[in-house]
Formats: structure tokens, sequence, C-alpha cells
């Protein structure tokens, strides 16, 4: 089963965007693209706050490399978990 978390999709949006800083109504989460079949998203552990600029390149644009892709996935879900918690808006003390 994976991991599905309604309330934690809900808080992501309210997050600026991870890769270029915005702050807009089209931040959402961003799940990882690896690891996923036909139709089906990872699980929602993990997963970025993205405008939906920057998802739309990270998951159809033509301008970056697989590896450029996941390095950008990557910056974005540490900055995600580094933000949820520096905002003490995760319940972890």
């Amino acid at each position: 089963m994976v991991y599905r978390n309604p309330k934690l999709i809900k808080l992501l949006r309210e997050l600026p965007c991870q890769v270029c800083g915005i702050h807009s109504e089209t931040v959402c989460a961003a799940h990882r693209n690896e690891g996923k079949g036909m139709g089906i998203k990872v699980s929602d552990a993990l997963c970025a706050s993205m405008c939906a600029s920057c998802h739309f390149e990270l998951d159809n644009g033509k301008s970056l490399r697989k590896e450029e892709r996941r390095d950008m996935w990557n910056r974005a879900f540490i900055g995600t978990m580094k933000y949820l918690l520096e905002h003490d808006m995760i319940g972890v003390k």
C-alpha cells in the first residue's frame, strides 16, 4: 500500500516554490518521478513544493536532461523538508 497523506499535500500548497521561490496559488506537491508506474504516483512522503511552471518543467519540459531533473527535484525536496521543519509546520520536536 502506498502512503497517502491529504493533509501533507494540502500543507505543501502553502509553501513557496522550492525551485524558483515564488509564493503562488499554483504551488502544489510534486511527487518524485522515479519508482512509479503508469498513472501511479509514488508515496506522498516523496513530495516537494513546486509551482505549476517548475512542476511542468520537471515532468514535461524539454530543456533538462534526466540528471538535471533528478537534481532539481532532490534540491526542491530538501528545501521542502527544511522549510517545514524550520517553520515548525510538522509535528517533529
